[in-house]
């Protein structure tokens, strides 16, 4: 079996590693929940869509895009995939209008 299948967690032996890794789960905790946070809302968005309640999602819609270019800008999703589900969001509200 290869080694690298059996990933081992080894303790680093620098105190200054130590920290990193500390500031790193704190990191992708945050990360996480803002990603989660943006999913709930483009899933909203989607759901508002479905049900033909276009006023509504014009209103989230703001949100959404305020939410994309927010995680895009603290680097949690790329720049170029936050404009284009931007523009893909947008396309779907202009095909129900």
């Amino acid at each position: 079996m290869h080694s690298w299948l059996i990933e081992e967690k080894k303790m680093p032996r620098r105190r200054t590693s130590l920290k990193k890794s500390r500031a790193d789960k704190k990191k992708h905790a945050r990360n996480l929940k803002i990603k989660q946070q943006l999913k709930r809302t483009i899933k909203k968005f989607l759901s508002l869509l479905s049900s033909k309640n276009v006023e509504e999602a014009k209103k989230l819609l703001g949100k959404v895009f305020s939410q994309l270019d927010k995680a895009a800008k603290k680097q949690i999703i790329h720049h170029g995939a936050a404009s284009r589900k931007k523009a893909r969001l947008a396309r779907r509200l202009s095909k129900t209008a």
